[in-house]
């Protein structure tokens, strides 16, 4: 039977809270950064309180699902980094209950929200997707507020300027007002100025009516003079009141939702899998249909198939046909005939294929989108159980509450989502990529570093332990590790055995000798050695061991002579010669893989040319150290 234990809602608790919040804060932040892609459109246009709400809330219903995984690995991350900074993790562990076992309510609840946001992209999504869409082209297509400004020409009304000098905003009086109208033709041109005047707006918001006092009336007349010096004519009016009707269209109109038919993301699942199945019969029909009409272009005799034209071109060709023979029996107005007429067909063939590709590749292009919006409804839901494999190991690792270095690090996490789904998304959108390709890029990417991390945090391993990578990288490339400097000890309690370290360092120095005389370091290793029959280098290891022995004992001299000797003596790799790896296996794998296998090979070869010097520096020191205790003993 299923029990519900104190702890799992304990820690339900604790993530539903900061999930409320962080939700809300990424929804806004989302909303910020689409308002702020299209504030041009909104600026301006005198658009309603009631439209404002519908565009609002239509781009909140659209974002839910992108900002539901932001939301799941900020509070994951801040709940497991809150209960590891006030040790209740570390209390929980010790009773005796893993990491995962703590996920337990926490997977039930993110599932839930995985189902909820694939509903929002499949069911609500398209609609609020299809109703904001058609807001912003009808936003786009609206008029913009009328609102003239002092003192500058005012171009928001089709086909005409205004400039007014001064306005009073109590009355709506404008004054010292130029009015300078535009149409197709110069000599239709109009200039109107007046002391004073009022713009209204009709009842039906398709017109400004404008009345003017005190002015004069400047327009050009059409002149009927073929002649290009005749003077334009123009008529002066002057007035005491003058009203005009300008056209202005200020309501605001819903664009026809059918325009976005073919826009895959206003569509459910089901309605794309059956858009899929026209557009795929369609452009089906349409290949095959200029795959005739070529076919016909080539073999334009209906009764002549391919076989029967390739026998007439053979029999041609035994008859000696040779189009550039006949072309130079031509005269020369013939010749220019003949191409004149060959470079005409040429671009009307070429005319008539670039337009049919417009066609397919447009059709391609609606397919595409089609298949890549089928496929985003399961990865945005699937992103919400990748980040919270990612965001609660991560918190039960860096063990930080509060707000900073969780933020830090999940805007971190989610611009590497970011980046590579959208650039997956906009290279499978344009074919460069394949589509499973596009779209599975960024799960290929988190999935395994979720898995990672997860292992990692179970485990309590040192994700985060800069030295461990560091000596990785160290071992990778096969940087040299420098010894500690030996100083001269305060307080020594034994003293060195000078003569038996002499005698130890010659029997080395023979063991140097004979070592270099069997083996050849400067020549390239085996491969088949190296990476399948691997033996250990037994004397190198002895040998390293006997070195650290004497130099141990003799850092107890007071001798700084001795002391500066043995500080030259460099730390002896004694494997990384022989093998890449401790293991056979892995050796195999190296090999295989040949880029990889290239690499250790040449790494080896590395270490072969690195032992032979660091044998030749220990040989030298050697003898320095057995001369300077010969000094300090006699013998």
């Amino acid at each position: 039977m299923l029990r519900v234990k104190k702890l799992d809602i304990f820690i339900a608790k604790q993530f539903g809270l900061l999930f409320a919040g962080t939700f809300f804060i990424s929804l806004f932040v989302l909303m910020m950064q689409f308002l702020w892609k299209y504030v041009d459109d909104l600026i301006g246009k005198g658009l309603s309180m009631e439209v404002l709400a519908q565009f609002f809330g239509y781009m909140s219903l659209m974002l839910i699902p992108q900002a539901l995984p932001l939301a799941i690995l900020l509070a994951s991350l801040m709940t497991y980094g809150n209960l590891g900074e006030s040790s209740e993790l570390t209390a929980i562990k010790a009773s005796g209950i893993s990491l995962i076992q703590s996920f337990r309510s926490l997977i039930v609840i993110v599932l839930l929200i995985t189902g909820a946001s694939f509903y929002f992209e499949n069911n609500i999504g398209p609609n609020s997707q299809m109703h904001l869409a058609q807001l912003m082209l009808s936003m786009k297509q609206k008029s913009p507020e009328l609102e003239i400004p002092e003192g500058v020409f005012y171009d928001g009304i089709p086909q005409t300027n205004i400039y007014v000098e001064k306005k009073d905003l109590k009355t709506g009086h404008l004054y010292d007002v130029m009015v300078y109208r535009q149409t197709e033709s110069y000599e239709d041109q109009a200039i109107i100025l007046a002391d004073s005047g009022m713009l209204q707006s009709t009842a039906d918001k398709k017109h400004l009516q404008m009345t003017m006092w005190n002015g004069e009336w400047f327009e050009n007349m059409r002149n009927n003079s073929m002649g290009e010096n005749a003077n334009v004519p123009y008529r002066r009016e002057s007035f005491s009141r003058k009203r005009i009707i300008i056209d202005f269209d200020g309501d605001f109109s819903l664009t026809d939702a059918s325009v976005f038919g073919n826009d895959a993301r206003t569509k459910s699942l089901e309605k794309i899998q059956t858009d899929l199945d026209s557009l795929n019969h369609t452009y089906d029909s349409i290949g095959n249909a200029y795959y005739k009409s070529a076919k016909q272009l080539f073999y334009p005799t209906p009764k002549l198939d391919r076989q029967q034209a390739t026998v007439a071109m053979k029999q041609a060709r035994k008859q000696n046909f040779n189009i550039d023979t006949i072309f130079a029996h031509q005269t020369t107005d013939n010749k220019k005939m003949a191409v004149e007429q060959a470079l005409q067909q040429v671009n009307m063939e070429t005319s008539d294929l670039e337009f049919k590709s417009m066609v397919t590749t447009d059709g391609d292009r609606i397919i595409r989108q089609h298949k890549i919006e089928m496929i985003n409804k399961f990865t945005v839901a699937l992103s919400c159980l990748i980040f919270f494999f990612i965001g609660a190991p991560l918190g039960a690792i860096i063990r930080k509450g509060g707000l900073g270095v969780p933020i830090i690090t999940s805007v971190v996490v989610f611009i590497i989502y970011y980046i590579l789904d959208n650039t997956g998304y906009r290279m499978a959108r344009q074919g460069s990529w394949t589509i499973w390709f596009g779209k599975g890029l960024s799960p290929a990417v988190l999935i395994p570093t979720a898995i990672f991390i997860t292992y990692k945090a179970n485990n309590d391993s040192t994700v985060f332990n800069f030295d461990v990578y560091k000596e990785a990288f160290r071992k990778m490339f096969g940087l040299r590790l420098k010894r500690a400097t030996i100083t001269s000890k305060e307080v020594i309690i034994n003293d060195p055995a000078y003569v038996q370290d002499a005698e130890n360092l010659r029997l080395m120095n023979t063991q140097i000798e004979n070592y270099a005389r069997v083996h050849n370091l400067k020549s390239p290793p085996n491969v088949i050695k190296a990476f399948f029959k691997y033996q250990p280098d037994h004397e190198i290891e002895e040998l390293s061991k006997e070195l650290e022995t004497v130099i141990e004992d003799l850092s107890n001299t007071r001798d700084k002579y001795i002391l500066s000797y043995i500080n030259r003596y460099p730390i002896l790799s004694v494997k990384a010669h022989t093998r890449p790896f401790e293991r056979r296996w892995k050796n195999v794998i190296a090999a295989i893989i040949i880029p990889a296998g290239l690499f250790f090979y040449c790494r080896m070869w590395r270490f072969r040319l690195r032992l032979d010097h660091d044998l030749r520096v220990v040989y030298k020191t050697n003898e320095s150290v057995i001369e300077r205790i010969g000094q300090m003993t006699g013998k």
